[in-house]
C-alpha cells in the first residue's frame, strides 16, 4: 500500500488561483452558476430549488435585510433546520455584507441567550419548529432591538398558534433582488460558527469570505473529486463546519445537487435518502456508519449509487471502514477538520485509503506535530497537532485569551494529538486534554477504543480516566450490538481482548455497559460527561 503514496515532501503544489482582493463569496457562487439557472441546486423535504431560484431568493433576502435595518458587518443568528431556507439566508446575508452566525439547532434557550448576547445579533432567523426556544431566549437575553423572523420551510408552525413574527419566506417574496453585492474583500468577516462547547462556553469562530473559497479549491475538488454531475448528501448538519462545506460550499462550487434533511440523521432516515435520491457522495460520521452497518434495514449495494464517502468528527475505526467498503463497494475517506480550519486538512485519498489512519495533509496545508516544548517530534512519537493553511479563522470573537492560545501566527494549535507513521500517514491519538497517564505512562483513549470496537460484540466505546485512590485507572463505557447483553463474563473477555493487542497498562480496568454515549451535535463523544459519571 505504501507504494501508492508519494512522500509528503513531494506532494503537488497548490494550483488554485487566489481569489481577487475584492471578493464576495455569494456573488462568486452566483457567477459560477450563471449558466445553470435551470439545474437543481437543492432537494429538501419541501421539494426542489434550481440554481436560478437560489440566486434570486438569496438576493431578495439581501434586500429584505436592508429593509429590516440590518447593516453590513452586523450579525444575524441562524437557528435553522436543514432546508433550502438556510442556504438562502446564509448566502443572502453574505451578499448583503451582513454576517450570518450559524447556530446548533439542538441547544437549550439558555444556550441561545448566550449566543444572542455574545453576538449582538440584530435579527434571528429560526425554523418554526425551533421558534419557541428562540422566543424564550430572546425574552431573557440582553439585546437591543433584535428581531425574530420565522421560516416555515422545514416544518409547519404549531397548530392553533399563529406566528407572531414575520415569516422569512414572505419577506423574501416581497423584496426585489439586490442589484449588486456588498463590496467585501477576501479578508472581510463573512460568517461565524460557534464551536461545540463540549469543554465550556461555545466560542464564536470568525471566518472570512476567502476561507469558504479555499476549502472548495483545496479539498472538495482535488481530494473529494466533486463534479457537476454529483448528487451529494450530508448527514452532518449545515450548522457544523463539516456540514456547511459538504452541503453548501462544495456542491455550489461545481454546480452539483445537494440533498438536505431536516430530521435527525438516524440510520433509517439516511437510508431513505440514499435509496430515494441516490446521491453519489455521502458525508457521515463514525457513529452513524457504525449504526448503519448493524441496522437490519441496511440497503443492498445495488440500491444505492454512492461512489465515495467521507468521515470526520471522530477517528473512523478500521473495522467500520473495512466493513462499509466490503458491503457497498465504495471507500470512506476519513479525515480531520475543525471549526477553526473550516474543513478537512488531513485526509485519506480515493484509491489509496489506509483505514485506521487519517491519511496525509491536504495539499495547501502544512501540518506539524510538536512536543510540550514546541519542538517537532519524530515519526512514531505522539505530538500536539499544529496546522497552517489559507482557510484558518481570524479569531474567537471577544475571547482574547482563547484566541492567543489557539491562533499562533500562521499556525493553529488544534488541541488534538497525533502520531505520524514512517509512510507519512497520521494516526489520531485523542484530544490533548483527554490523554491519560497510567502507571507513569501515557495512554490514548482513542487507541483503546479502536481495539474495543474490533470485538464482535461492541458497537461503540469511550474510555476515560477515573481516580482509584489517587491513581488514574482506565474505565471503558461500552455500547453493545443489539444481539449481545452485558455481563461480567463479557467484561472480562473485553479486558483480555485489549490486553492481547496493546501494552498491559493500557487495558481498561473497568467496563461499564451503557445504552448510548453522550455526544455533541457533531457526533463527538463528550468524555467529560462520562468522567462525571465515574
Amino acid at each position: 500500500m505504501e507504494a501508492l503514496f508519494e512522500p509528503a515532501a513531494s506532494q503537488p503544489a497548490v494550483t488554485a488561483e487566489p481569489p481577487p482582493a475584492r471578493f464576495n463569496f455569494a456573488a462568486h457562487l452566483f457567477a459560477l452558476n450563471a449558466s445553470r439557472a435551470s439545474r437543481t441546486a437543492y432537494i429538501d423535504d419541501g421539494g426542489t430549488t434550481s440554481y436560478g431560484e437560489l440566486e434570486e431568493r438569496a438576493r431578495r433576502f439581501a434586500t429584505a435585510l436592508r429593509g429590516l435595518g440590518v447593516h453590513a458587518e452586523e450579525r444575524v443568528l441562524l437557528v435553522m433546520l436543514d432546508s433550502v431556507a438556510l442556504p438562502i439566508a446564509f448566502l443572502g446575508a453574505l451578499y448583503a455584507g451582513v454576517v450570518p452566525v450559524v447556530a446548533n439547532t439542538l441547544l437549550t434557550p439558555a444556550d441561545y441567550v448566550y449566543m444572542l448576547t455574545h453576538s449582538h445579533a440584530r435579527a434571528v432567523i429560526a425554523s418554526s419548529a425551533l421558534a419557541a426556544n428562540v422566543t424564550q431566549a430572546m425574552e431573557s437575553a440582553e439585546h437591543d432591538g433584535c428581531q425574530l423572523i420565522v421560516s416555515t420551510r422545514a416544518s409547519a408552525a404549531p397548530e392553533n398558534k399563529p406566528l407572531a413574527a414575520p415569516v422569512f419566506e414572505d419577506l423574501v417574496d416581497a423584496a426585489a433582488p439586490a442589484a449588486k453585492p456588498a463590496a467585501t474583500g477576501c479578508d472581510d468577516i463573512a460568517f461565524w460558527l460557534y464551536s461545540s462547547g463540549s469543554t465550556g462556553k461555545p466560542k464564536g469562530t470568525v471566518h472570512t469570505h476567502a476561507n469558504l473559497y479555499w476549502t472548495a479549491e483545496l479539498y472538495a475538488k482535488p481530494v473529494l473529486g466533486i463534479v457537476e454531475s454529483d448528487v451529494v448528501f450530508s448527514a452532518a448538519k449545515l450548522f457544523f463546519a463539516y456540514g456547511l462545506g459538504n452541503a453548501l460550499t462544495f456542491p455550489l462550487s461545481v454546480g452539483a445537487t445537494a440533498v438536505l434533511m431536516a430530521e435527525r440523521p438516524t440510520a433509517e432516515a439516511v437510508f431513505a435518502r440514499l435509496t430515494r435520491h441516490r446521491p453519489t457522495v455521502f458525508y457521515g460520521v463514525p457513529t452513524l456508519y457504525a449504526s448503519m452497518l448493524v441496522s437490519p434495514n441496511l440497503p443492498a449495494r445495488e440500491e444505492v449509487a454512492i461512489r465515495v464517502c467521507t468521515s470526520a468528527g471522530e477517528a473512523l475505526p478500521r473495522e467500520i471502514g473495512e466493513r462499509f467498503t466490503n458491503h457497498f463497494g465504495c471507500e470512506i475517506l476519513d479525515g480531520i477538520g475543525s471549526t477553526e480550519m473550516l474543513h478537512i486538512f488531513l485526509s485519506n485519498r480515493a484509491g489509496a485509503v489506509e483505514y485506521g489512519t487519517t491519511g496525509r495533509p491536504v495539499p495547501g496545508y502544512e501540518v506539524e506535530l510538536r512536543d510540550e516544548s514546541g519542538h517537532v517530534v519524530d515519526d512514531g512519537e505522539v505530538g500536539d497537532l499544529y496546522i497552517k493553511g489559507p482557510s484558518a479563522a481570524l479569531m474567537y470573537w471577544c475571547n482574547r485569551e482563547k484566541s492567543r492560545a489557539t491562533f499562533l501566527g500562521e499556525w493553529i494549535r488544534s488541541g488534538d494529538k497525533y502520531c505520524r507513521l514512517p509512510n507519512g500517514c497520521y494516526v489520531y491519538a485523542g484530544r490533548s486534554d483527554d490523554m491519560l497517564k497510567v502507571s507513569g505512562q501515557y495512554v490514548s483513549p482513542v487507541e483503546v477504543e479502536m481495539v474495543l470496537v474490533q470485538h464482535d460484540a461492541v458497537l461503540e466505546a469511550a474510555v476515560v480516566g477515573v481516580d482509584h485512590g489517587g491513581l488514574v485507572k482506565t474505565r471503558a463505557f461500552v455500547v453493545l450490538k443489539r444481539e449481545f447483553a452485558g455481563s461480567d463474563i463479557l467484561a472480562d473477555e473485553l479486558k483480555a481482548f485489549v490486553k492481547d493487542r496493546l501494552a498491559p497498562h493500557k487495558y481498561p480496568r473497568d467496563i461499564v455497559f451503557v445504552d448510548d454515549l453522550p455526544k455533541t451535535a457533531t457526533g463527538k463523544i463528550q468524555r467529560f460527561k462520562l468522567r462525571e459519571l465515574s
